[in-house]
């Protein structure tokens, strides 16, 4: 969120910067959050209209807001998260404040701007479902520069190995590792099933463009079987 006439983040001394990252991510009060009455209205708005939404929260960079949206099935999520974008630029327009969806919109020590995505198959969800979703961690790995290339518009000034983020030139994934491409919950881990969270996607993504590439790549693609062999040798993948 964006003061109007300089295009500086709400909440930030024009000219100036706040305290820096720590005390801001779902922080609460005034000197820690600017513009929850904007988030708390695009969240009552999406309810309204019957999207999908299940979350909302302050970021880690001050005047930087996230919501969530699912779970949703198949071209759903795209459909749903495209509404919510159109809700949250007429809201954000009536509160006079300009909505950015660059991925760094404040260059230097701060965090980007994502669309994490959380994904997964019937298969990944059920008994074994950690083996499927290995497989197609592999998967993603070797076709990285196909999903960058598609993953958003100026992701290369976010994707530098900081700040939470994995480096745009490698693939990683890793249990709980908030700085790897492909992130796996504990309990997915712990239950053997459940579901995989692609962090490279920007926040100006293409949801239509980025379900269909992970769809495309984890049930439809098929690699060599040497490529196979040689990308779970580095990636430490037993399939």
């Amino acid at each position: 969120l964006l003061q109007t006439d300089v295009k500086w983040p709400l909440g930030w001394p024009v000219g100036g910067y706040p305290g820096p990252q720590g005390p801001y991510y779902c922080g609460a009060g005034a000197d820690k959050s600017f513009g929850r009455d904007i988030s708390d209205a695009h969240y009552k708005a999406c309810l309204y209209a019957g999207i999908n939404i299940s979350g909302t929260n302050g970021e880690v960079m001050p005047g930087q807001w996230e919501f969530q949206v699912g779970p949703s099935v198949g071209i759903e999520a795209g459909d749903h998260i495209w509404c919510a974008r159109y809700l949250l630029e007429r809201i954000t327009e009536q509160a006079g404040v300009v909505l950015t969806l660059d991925p760094k919109p404040i260059e230097g020590d701060w965090n980007g701007a994502g669309c994490h995505t959380n994904y997964s198959t019937l298969a990944m969800r059920e008994e074994g479902g950690f083996e499927v979703i290995k497989k197609a961690i592999l998967n993603l790995s070797l076709r990285h520069t196909e999903h960058i290339s598609a993953y958003g518009e100026g992701n290369e000034r976010r994707l530098t190995g900081k700040h939470e983020t994995a480096s745009i030139n490698q693939f990683s994934w890793g249990v709980a590792n908030r700085g790897c491409s492909i992130r796996v919950g504990r309990d997915t881990e712990r239950e053997g099933k459940g579901y995989l969270e692609d962090r490279r996607p920007a926040s100006n993504m293409d949801p239509y463009t980025v379900t269909g590439l992970l769809a495309e790549t984890t049930i439809l693609w098929e690699p060599t079987l040497e490529a196979e062999a040689l990308a779970a040798q580095k990636l430490a993948l037993n399939v």
